[in-house]
């Protein structure tokens, strides 16, 4: 058993959903070694807790997903089932390939959104369980962040397992002033030039619960507040199809105008999956201080240091706007010097200027934490 399974296993039991005893616990293992798994097991076991584990393919998921409505349905409603009955879930998502989705025609994939993923994860697992997800590291992984296998594997588990009680304590400012902040502007290379509020919306600082690794503090913009052009500097994969270059403008909250570098017919398709699809659900600020470079995997390209996300579709039930879509994309701007710079401002004051906080109570956020 290596080690580091084990300090994963336990900081996702003890700290992450924080399990208590007679508890139960789904945990969804993709394509991770068999030994983790059973390192989450022994860590449910240890606190009292009952593990419920559900060992999944992404090549065979993606072959489900192209299932008729009906065994859809059928699948939607065991698994949901399943997912009522417990307290905690725990999600590792390997993979072989990050485009195995991309045999998956678009319109099956959201006819598979909506019947299955929405009511089993984003309505009944988002809202109702201590859940935390995270991806586990393979060749494909390390080549997208241009690494070995051995190297991306070191870099992973670092990045993993920081201290996030001390980070929680770094961020606890940081969401004060969200809470309390009216209108926030964002400025950047090129036509960036973004303003919306976020007044009276929830903030949830993210520290090591929900996702693994960690490092983000979001809220939402209130719905109709958007206006401005954002151009985002990081790729994203998006169904397995990747998209570089994406550029909004935004007119009273929604996307009037999107383009990209490669096929911006395929984004515009997405972006109309549903009236929610053109409006905000989520605005994120990243500030992880080991992940400095987007890597085509946004359980990582949203925490990165000095970067924000600002996401189309959904919003979470914690962060209320109001905003209903099929879709929950995370769109990454990295804001460091050397990705071209940019400011945030809350209510007029720049509290981030090329990456890095400049406001006394939020400098323990930066990466030498000063």
């Amino acid at each position: 058993m290596d080690p580091r399974y084990t300090k994963l296993a336990d900081l996702l039991v003890r700290h992450s959903t924080k399990l208590k005893k007679d508890e139960h616990v789904l945990i969804e293992a993709f394509d991770i070694p068999v030994e983790m798994t059973i390192a989450l097991v022994r860590a449910v076991r240890e606190v009292g807790a009952h593990a419920h584990v559900a060992e999944r393919s992404a090549r065979i998921m993606s072959e489900l997903y192209r299932g008729e409505e009906k065994g859809l349905q059928v699948w939607a409603d065991n698994d949901l089932h399943r997912m009522k009955q417990m307290q905690a879930y725990i999600g590792l998502r390997g993979g072989h390939n990050v485009s195995e989705q991309s045999i998956v025609p678009g319109e099956q994939m959201k006819l598979a959104a909506r019947t299955y993923s929405k009511p089993v994860h984003f309505e009944q697992r988002v809202n109702h369980t201590k859940w935390c997800v995270l991806r586990w590291p393979s060749p494909s992984m390390a080549q997208l962040a241009g690494k070995s296998t051995e190297e991306f594997e070191d870099f992973y588990f670092k990045v993993c397992c920081i201290d996030y009680a001390r980070m929680d304590a770094a961020c606890a400012p940081l969401k004060a002033r969200m809470q309390r902040t009216d209108k926030v502007h964002i400025k950047g290379p090129g036509e960036t030039d973004l303003t919306f509020s976020i007044k009276g919306i929830g903030v949830v600082p993210c520290c090591g619960e929900y996702n693994i690794p960690d490092g983000e503090c979001f809220t939402a913009p209130v719905r109709d507040s958007v206006n401005g052009v954002l151009q985002y500097n990081t790729p994203t994969v998006y169904n397995g199809q990747s998209f570089e270059n994406i550029r909004f403008v935004f007119r009273n909250g929604k996307i009037v105008e999107a383009t990209c570098q490669g096929d911006s017919r395929k984004l515009n398709e997405i972006l109309d999956t549903d009236e929610g699809a053109r409006y905000i659900g989520e605005f994120a600020i990243g500030f992880n201080p080991h992940i400095t470079h987007a890597m085509k995997d946004i359980l990582f390209d949203e925490k990165v240091a000095g970067s924000f996300h600002f996401t189309p579709g959904r919003c979470y039930e914690t962060t209320e706007n109001h905003n209903r879509s099929e879709i929950h994309w995370d769109l990454v701007c990295i804001q460091r010097a050397e990705f071209g710079g940019g400011t945030i401002s809350f209510d007029g004051e720049v509290i981030r200027k090329d990456g890095l906080f400049v406001v006394d109570d939020l400098k323990a956020l930066n990466p030498d934490g000063a």
